[in-house]
Order: structure tokens, then C-alpha cells, then sequence
């Protein structure tokens, strides 16, 4: 169905991209999703931006409101200027910004129309740094945001009847004169805390000593004149040899500081040093040999040196903030590092395991909010295989539980979010999932279960948007291309959903080669090489995958999608025959919208399982919410 509406058009792409990857392909890569994770998707979802296209370079953005689009744009730039400072030249990611306010026509999340092209052709107008608008920008923003235009006359441009009034943007005004704002850049550190290295000998010591790197980046982020890098930026070089300086330049920072953690039974041993990486000297080192009950006391020791080394002064919040912590059971807290861990392979037995893990930090510590919002995320995660398994009443429990306990706590609005979808409270939902992003904005479990939450609903274009965000904060992660490949299918864009293809087969063959007890990547990988036309390869990843777990329904119904997908109407009716009956009404939405069945959707047998699936789940009552109860003494009951 087509839809005519006036929407405000924002197109950018990196100037001399081709150039960039020649020189550097995996750094310029790397460079540019640490800049779309950390500032452009978070400033676009600031102002109530939607992305509906992204090329390998660039995207378009489309605003309700032009006054956001502008100001989003004047955001973006202003602080690519401060990231690019310090790079070399030949290295810098500059963007090139164009915005049109006009006519569009939008099909299936996805826009078009001279309202499209004229803001394409803008872009290309715009200097490195800059943006280019069109007169009716400028003379919709008038006055109200606190910048400048400086009007470029007529511009004849390709393909467009008209010719258009185009304006420059003065990104300098509104951000004081050039001394403030280099003064204010002066007060900002910039730091990057590389993972701290396992020295246990141990790699499943692993989860430890990323959960002391994870704490210290947070206790960081909570000083204001700290700018820190996201987790999941650093994370990319865990296990690599790297050069501080290269690294350094990566990132766009002046200080990184590096570690290491032993841990041998209640004794732990943490080395850590901070670097200036201007002239590699060490401004700070240490090594804290203590028992693992004072495993909170030297995280708030670094994270205070650290602060006294930049010579910054903490506000009476930032110090109380630093100070407080998660839990006041270490044990509880080594049990909660080894659920996170788990939990995130998405597959029915660990995630069982990693529940026990979350289960048991909440009987050690009956008001550890994060263990709460991991039990429901589990619970929530293992309804997936069996809804009868786990009630939806006792996930929403959990995640209040969490809630309670921490209000501001992202990862409890998130999973209550979820719970919430799942009980069929849609509007509540959206509230709770854009609280966690809010909160915080990288939040991965935020992004996947909003993502969706969004392809549930055959809104593939928002979808996109919150999986691409996922698949970029945990690198890991082969869910979300696989997703976003179905995604793309389903609208239409054969080139991305092939290069998310390809990126999903790597990430599975990685995760299948760590774990080959693990079905999940192989069943998502058969997924993705049924996309790719592999036809010989998907049916043995196929098999593979029900070797390792012939009782696994998610499995079976990915399965159904590969032979759906190579024209395998047969197989993929068995498949689906054994496990649509057996669905709840949350995962027949997930059916509905998911193009990988189109080749079995108007199948006589397809129909009458819906049928019989909708008319049982029909009988099931819809929870009513009691936000101040819990599930038995412990606020979860046992799986």
C-alpha cells in the first residue's frame, strides 16, 4: 500500500570512502559502526529519526520534524570534528550531510520520491563536516535553532524539474566561539579501557575478567568530564596484539588503560595501567593481590586514580555513583558474570543454565536487581522452545521485581519490556523498551527484543533499525544478522540481505567452531547459506543441527524456513506440522510476518495449523499485571 506524506529527508555518507578502504579496509570498517553505534544511531534515535536505508557508506533518515533533522545533522558533525581531533588527516571519517523537506511516497518501510532524491543530491553539495539544505529547511527552522545559513544560490540539480534554493549550515554558531569550545574539549578526557587479559591459564575465567572490564568502563561513564568508549567498541579487540598508539588513534582517544586479572581460588590478583598516548608514558600503574570479597573496592580504587591522575574533579553524585555497588555478595555477583556469559549463546540449554546462574545470585542476594532482569530475560527467552514451560506471569514478576528494586536500572525495563510484548500489552511494551534505550542507548538486550518486537508486527523497517544496532554492539552475535537478512528479504532488498547473510554465516561458523555442542548457529547458519543459494551446504549444516538436538523446536521451525526458502515445500511441512500446534499466539505473530515462509503460506496444510494453533491459544487468559507481588519467597519461582 502506498502512502503520500511531507517528511523531512536527511542523507549522509563518508567523503572518499573508496579511498579509506584501500588504504585501511578492516580499521576504516571498524572505524565507521564504532561512530554509527556510539553518536549517529544514538542522536538519530535522540530525535525521533527512522533509518530506512543504509548503503555501505552512508543512509537516509527520515524526521516528523525538520527543526530534529537539522539538529541532529549540527549534532553529528559538531562532534565528528572533536572525534576527528588528533587523527591524521588521510585517516579521518568525515561525513557529508544533505536535508530536504518534501513530498514522499513510502511502500513497506521504505521511501522514495523527489523528497529522496533532492536531499541525496544536497549531500554531494556539502563540503567534508558540512550540510547542505534546501530553502524549505531553512525557512521552516527560521529561527528556532541557534544556528546559522549562508545562502549558495540556485542549484540546478540531476533530475529534479525545479531548481533548489540551497543553504549552507554555520555548525560553529550555537557552540560557542572556537577558544569555548576548544576550552570545553580540553576538560573531556577521552579514555578507552582495552579488556583486561585472563591470565588464569583458564578461558572459562573469561567471563570474570570481561565482567571487571564491563565495570570499570561504567563506573567511568558515570563522570561527566569522562568521555568513555563503549564496551562493545573495545571489546573488538579482546584477544589481538595490539599498538596502543594505533589503537589509540582507532579510537579517537588520548588515554587507554590496560589489565589483567588472576583469579585462583578466594584470591584475586589485578594489574592494571593507565597510558598517556601522546608520548607513552605511564601516568599510573598498580596491582592489587586481595582476597575476591574486595573485588568492588579495587574497581572503585582504579576508577578514583584514574579520575585523580586526569586531575579531574568528580561532583558529589559521580563520587556516590562510583561508590555504590551492584551487589554486596561477591559470590552473587561471580554467579551473575556466568549467567550474562551464558545467556547470550540463545540456545534452550544454556539459557537454562545461565537461569540457574541468575537463580542462584538472587537466593545469595535476595535484592541484586541486574539477577532479576537475567532470570526474566531467560524466562522470556526460553518460552521460545516450550510456553508452557514458564508463565508469562512469572516473567513479568521478575522483571518488577527488578524494577523495584533499581527504577533506573536499563536491563529491568528492557526485560519487562519483553514481558510485556508477550503478554500482549503492545503500548506498555514500547514505553518500556524506549525507557531501557534512554537509559542506556547500547544496551543489547534493548535493541535485539525491540527489533523484534518490530518484525513481530510487520514493521521490518524499525526492525532493521534496532538490529542492526544489536548486531553492531556485540560483534559476537549471529542472531540479529539472521534476522535482519529475513528482514531485508522481506522488503524487498536483495543486496542487503545477502551481505547480512554472509556476515550471519561467519558469525555462526565462529560460534559453531567455539561451541559445537550448540545447535543454534548451526540452524541459523543453514538459514543463512538457504539465502545465499548453497542449497548442498544448508541441507548439512541442516543436518548437523539436528544431530546436535533432534528435540529442538526452534531448530526444527528454522529448519522449515531453509526448506521453505530452497523450495522444499514437503520437509518444511513436516517441520512445522510437529511444532505450529504447539505455539503460543506470541510466536504465530513471528510466523505471519517472516517471508522465509512465503513459499508455504497458502499451503492447504500451513492454513489448517494456523487454524487450529489461533483457536487454542484463544482459550489462554491474558495475564493481568500485579507489579507488587512476587512469584514465592525469592520473587522467582524454580524451572
Amino acid at each position: 500500500m502506498l502512502e503520500r506524506r511531507l517528511s523531512a529527508i536527511l542523507a549522509a555518507d563518508v567523503v572518499g570512502y573508496s579511498r579509506l578502504m584501500g588504504i585501511d579496509e578492516s580499521g576504516t570498517l571498524q572505524a565507521l559502526n564504532r561512530h554509527r553505534c556510539e553518536l549517529i544511531d544514538v542522536r538519530i534515535s535522540d530525535y525521533k529519526g527512522r533509518t530506512f536505508k543504509l548503503t555501505g557508506d552512508g543512509m537516509f533518515v527520515e524526521f516528523q520534524s525538520v527543526v530534529n533533522a537539522v539538529a541532529c545533522a549540527v549534532e553529528i558533525q559538531r562532534n565528528m570534528a572533536a572525534r576527528n581531533e588528533g587523527v591524521p588527516k588521510e585517516q579521518r571519517i568525515e561525513f557529508r550531510i544533505g536535508i530536504n523537506l518534501g513530498d514522499v511516497v513510502v511502500q513497506d518501510g521504505d521511501v522514495f520520491g523527489d523528497g529522496v532524491n533532492v536531499a541525496a543530491r544536497l549531500e554531494k553539495l556539502s563540503q567534508p563536516g558540512g550540510i547542505c539544505v534546501a530553502g524549505s529547511v531553512r525557512d521552516q527552522v527560521g529561527t528556532r535553532l541557534n544556528v546559522g545559513f549562508e545562502l549558495q544560490g540556485e542549484h540546478a540539480l540531476k533530475n529534479i524539474k525545479q531548481p533548489v534554493q540551497v543553504y549552507t549550515i554555520d555548525i560553529a554558531k550555537g557552540s560557542g566561539s572556537s577558544r569555548s569550545a576548544a576550552a570545553q574539549r580540553r576538560n573531556t578526557c577521552f579514555i578507552a579501557v582495552l579488556p583486561f587479559t585472563n591470565m588464569s591459564g583458564d578461558t572459562d575465567q573469561d567471563y570474570f575478567s570481561d565482567g571487571i572490564t564491563e565495570d570499570i568502563i561504567t563506573d567511568l561513564s558515570k563522570v561527566s568530564s569522562l568521555h568513555v568508549v563503549p564496551r562493545h567498541t573495545v571489546f573488538t579487540y579482546k584477544g589481538t596484539s595490539v599498538r596502543i598508539k594505533q589503537v589509540a588513534q582507532e579510537l579517537g582517544v588520548r588515554y587507554v588503560l590496560e589489565g589483567s586479572v588472576r583469579m585462583a581460588g578466594t584470591r584475586v590478583r589485578i594489574s592494571s595501567h593507565l597510558i598517556d598516548t601522546t608520548n607513552g608514558d605511564h601516568l599510573w600503574a598498580d596491582r592489587y593481590d586481595r582476597n575476591l570479597t574486595d573485588i568492588f573496592a579495587i574497581q572503585d580504587e582504579i576508577a578514583n586514580s584514574i579520575v585523580g591522575q586526569l586531575k579531574i574533579r568528580l561532583l558529589p553524585e559521580e563520587r556516590k555513583a562510583i561508590a555504590e555497588e551492584p551487589t554486596a555478595n561477591v559470590e552473587a555477583y561471580t554467579y551473575y558474570l556466568r549467567g550474562r556469559q551464558l545467556s547470550h549463546t540463545w540456545t534452550k540449554s544454556y539459557l537454562v543454565l545461565a537461569r540457574r546462574m541468575f537463580q542462584k545470585a538472587v537466593e545469595l542476594d535476595p535484592e541484586y536487581g541486574r539477577a532479576y532482569a537475567g532470570i526474566a530475560d531467560c524466562d522470556a527467552a526460553i518460552r521460545d522452545w516450550d510456553p508452557d514451560q514458564v508463565s508469562v506471569e512469572q516473567i513479568l514478576k521478575a522483571s518488577a521485581r527488578a524494577l523495584e528494586l533499581n527504577p533506573d536500572l536499563a536491563e529491568a525495563h528492557a526485560s519487562h519490556g519483553l514481558a510485556l510484548h508477550q503478554n500482549g500489552e503492545e503500548q506498555q511494551a514500547i514505553e518500556s523498551f524506549e525507557r531501557a534505550l534512554a537509559l542506556d542507548p547500547n544496551l543489547y538486550e534493548a535493541n535485539f527484543h525491540y527489533g523484534r518486537f518490530f518484525f513481530m508486527r510487520g514493521d521490518y523497517a524499525n526492525s532493521v533499525h534496532y538490529f542492526t544496532r544489536a548486531a553492531h554492539i556485540r560483534t559476537d552475535d549471529y542472531v540479529s544478522p539472521i534476522h535482519l537478512m529475513s528482514a531485508y528479504r522481506s522488503l524487498g532488498r536483495a543486496a542487503d540481505t545477502e551481505n547480512w547473510a554472509k556476515l550471519g554465516l561467519l558469525r555462526a561458523e565462529r560460534a559453531l567452531n567455539l561451541n559445537p555442542e550448540n545447535s543454534g548457529p548451526a540452524h541459523r547458519g543453514a538459514l543463512a547459506l538457504a539465502h545465499l543459494g548453497d542449497a548442498g551446504r544448508a541441507r548439512n549444516w541442516a543436518a548437523r543441527a539436528i544431530a546436535i538436538d533432534p528435540d529442538d523446536i526452534v531448530a526444527q521451525y528454522n529448519l522449515a524456513c531453509v526448506y521453505s526458502v530452497l523450495g522444499d515445500v514437503e520437509e518444511a511441512m513436516v517441520l512445522l506440522e510437529k511444532l505450529l500446534v504447539r505455539s503460543s499466539i506470541y510466536h504465530i505473530k513471528w510466523f505471519d510476518n517472516d517471508s522465509d515462509l512465503d513459499n508455504v503460506r497458502t499451503h492447504p496444510r500451513f492454513l489448517r495449523l494456523r487454524e487450529i494453533a489461533q483457536q487454542e491459544e484463544a482459550v489462554r487468559p491474558r495475564i493481568t499485571q500485579n507489579t507488587g507481588s512476587t512469584a514465592d519467597d525469592s520473587g522467582t519461582p524454580a524451572l
